[in-house]
């Protein structure tokens, strides 16, 4: 994979990149400064292999639609451009930790936590499905943990990238999504992909945040993509069993193969996990007493039939 080009010439009249902060297969992310509000952000660079095939104004075009995105969970997008030659784009900095940071020191969340991270999350998703954007990339990196509150990065970066590039973005060798936390439809490069592949995705982070692993793993992409495609999950109460039925149900659910068997927004999603599964009528004390007394006297009675019959047989 090459190398990220030193733009920091050409953008230091706007910012000063300070640092490095992690990257990924679409793009390498600095920390900069912004010299204009006086305010660090996270700006994201294109590698150079997909800007390539990608066209600068198609890009640029495309990925200003995710700026019209107004939702308390959503990093907005700020700014992007062209220097030199690279592609850029600006997301808030989140002075927290990403959902994978928190995941790799503790491998599992308290049931409350994940149930918390997922609802907002999909609070996030439903808005943006209803002004027609997926997604296309939910994995814990681009969840952001700040305030114990969720935050969903890169949010139509995924969009711009497949919009622009079309049928060249195989020429990168990169693809679109992450195989762990792929749907189905997704992984088969189906053009249909709807809200119903966010709600898989986003299902398939809760279950690592409740069983420590991705519904599917494997030793590579090819693998995984296999297991997903022939095998069906393992139930979450098989690998946790403190994990409530109707958590584990719902889970199912939304990771269903086909998207119809699914749930139709991340919102119903939402909904389901919030609904409190019937409780079984609790019996009053006393007449669990009766029939307590009442067993033990029938009991009683069978044994005092079995003693009566075996004196008759001597």
């Amino acid at each position: 994979m090459s190398e990220i080009p030193d733009i920091s010439t050409s953008l230091s009249d706007r910012y000063v990149i300070q640092r490095e902060l992690g990257s990924g297969g679409m793009a390498v992310v600095y920390l900069a400064l912004d010299k204009k509000l006086e305010r660090e952000v996270a700006l994201k660079v294109l590698r150079p292999e997909l800007g390539a095939v990608l066209g600068a104004e198609r890009f640029l075009a495309e990925i200003k639609i995710s700026a019209k995105l107004d939702h308390p969970h959503i990093l907005t997008l700020i700014d992007s451009g062209n220097a030199d030659g690279t592609l850029y784009y600006v997301l808030p900095y989140v002075r927290g930790e990403s959902l994978r940071d928190k995941l790799n020191r503790e491998r599992q969340l308290g049931l409350d936590e994940a149930l918390t991270i997922t609802k907002q999350v999909a609070s996030a998703l439903d808005y943006a499905h209803r002004q027609g954007l997926v997604h296309r990339d939910i994995k814990p990196e681009n969840i952001l943990i700040q305030e114990g509150e969720a935050m969903l990065a890169d949010f139509g970066i995924a969009l711009a990238v497949k919009e622009a590039g079309g049928n060249r973005l195989t020429q990168t060798g990169l693809s679109l999504g992450t195989p762990q936390y792929m749907s189905p439809e997704q992984a088969t490069g189906d053009r249909g992909v709807d809200a119903r592949s966010d709600v898989y995705s986003l299902a398939s982070v809760l279950y690592e945040m409740l069983a420590g692993e991705p519904p599917v793993t494997g030793a590579n992409a090819q693998s995984m993509i296999a297991k997903l495609m022939t095998e069906r999950p393992t139930h979450l109460r098989v690998l946790r069993d403190t994990v409530p039925e109707s958590v584990d149900a719902v889970v199912a659910k939304a990771l269903a193969k086909t998207p119809a068997d699914r749930y139709a927004s991340a919102g119903e999603f939402a909904r389901a996990l919030d609904a409190k599964p019937a409780l079984a009528t609790v019996p009053h004390p006393a007449s669990t007493a009766r029939r307590r007394t009442a067993m033990v006297a029938g009991i009683a009675a069978i044994l005092i039939v079995v003693a009566a019959g075996a004196l008759a047989f001597k």
